[in-house]
């Protein structure tokens, strides 16, 4: 599982031209982008949505706890592209829908279950994503 995280000001993903999930905090929040592989189970969501909970990369080092900024996950099964060859990516590392799935799902619910306001995306959609990162600060998280 990988989570490739941005500190934002705002976040949104929409799907066909309407919102299903946004983000504007009164300071800051994180976006996080969601991969998971064959070998994730349900330990891997939570453990890797406790360390995005505590990560101090916001605003004078504080975590998404400390301040209770909101949390934007999508699903992004791209994180597990392989372009060592050609010119083409492969994606044969990236776990496919039934088991991506309920475990993007069980990171989300993982976060609110420490506290966290989390919104998603939509499994399987074509989403557009805007986002205001910050700093920019974008960090890459892997167990």
């Amino acid at each position: 599982m990988r989570v490739l995280v941005q500190r934002v000001s705002s976040a949104a993903v929409a799907v066909d031209g309407r919102v299903v999930g946004a983000i504007r905090p009164e300071g800051q929040g994180l976006l996080a982008f969601v991969g998971v592989t064959h070998t994730d189970d349900a330990d891997k969501a939570r453990r890797l949505a406790e360390k995005l909970w505590n990560l101090r990369i916001l605003a004078d080092e504080r975590s998404a706890a400390d301040i209770d900024a909101p949390i934007l996950v999508v699903i992004q099964f791209t994180l597990y592209a392989d372009t060592a060859k050609g010119r083409r990516p492969s994606w044969n590392a990236a776990a496919p829908g039934a088991i991506a799935e309920p475990l993007v799902a069980a990171f989300a619910e993982e976060l609110r279950g420490l506290g966290a306001r989390v919104e998603t995306g939509v499994f399987g959609a074509n989403m557009q994503v805007e986002l205001v990162n910050e700093g920019p600060v974008t960090v890459f998280l892997e167990l």
